[in-house]
């Protein structure tokens, strides 16, 4: 039995440069387990709705079907379809700390996957840090993966 069956990759606007770092980091684990990668965007109601206002589709899609035409997603998709690896793509609207960890519970997620920035304490105190709430609160291991 694989160790790992499904693996759960949080993917946000800031981590359009870093899709390579992260598929680096992925794939080493799901590969060779043959987890689906679950690739998740959440989306502010405020980006959700420009985007839908931006494609004129009337509010016709849905969450997912936005973060499956995503560049934020589609770009790592690609990536692991290239390699062999199966992926999911979610999209949700609302908070990252918690529609994340909300997300890892859905889906019983085996591991998650997330990226940040490093920052002094000061910048955590004043900006909060989702990345902080994220590792306290999920049903399952986190590994952070530092923005280049």
């Amino acid at each position: 039995m694989n160790e790992f069956q499904t693996v759960l990759l949080a993917v946000g606007p800031k981590d359009r440069k870093n899709v390579t770092q992260f598929f680096e980091t992925v794939k080493p684990i799901a590969g060779p387990t043959e987890a689906v990668v679950i690739l998740l965007h959440v989306f502010s109601r405020q980006e959700y709705e420009g985007l839908i206002d931006r494609l004129d589709e009337a509010g016709d899609l849905d969450p997912d079907a936005l973060a499956k035409r995503h560049d934020d997603v589609q770009r790592p998709a690609t990536k692991f379809a290239d390699a062999g690896i199966e992926t999911e793509v979610h999209g949700v609207i609302g908070d990252p700390e918690t529609e994340i960890v909300h997300t890892a519970e859905e889906i019983n997620a085996d591991l998650l996957f997330i990226g940040g920035a490093k920052r002094s304490p000061t910048g955590k105190a004043i900006f909060g840090d989702n990345a902080q709430q994220i590792l306290l609160n999920s049903p399952c291991p986190v590994t952070y993966i530092q923005r280049e």
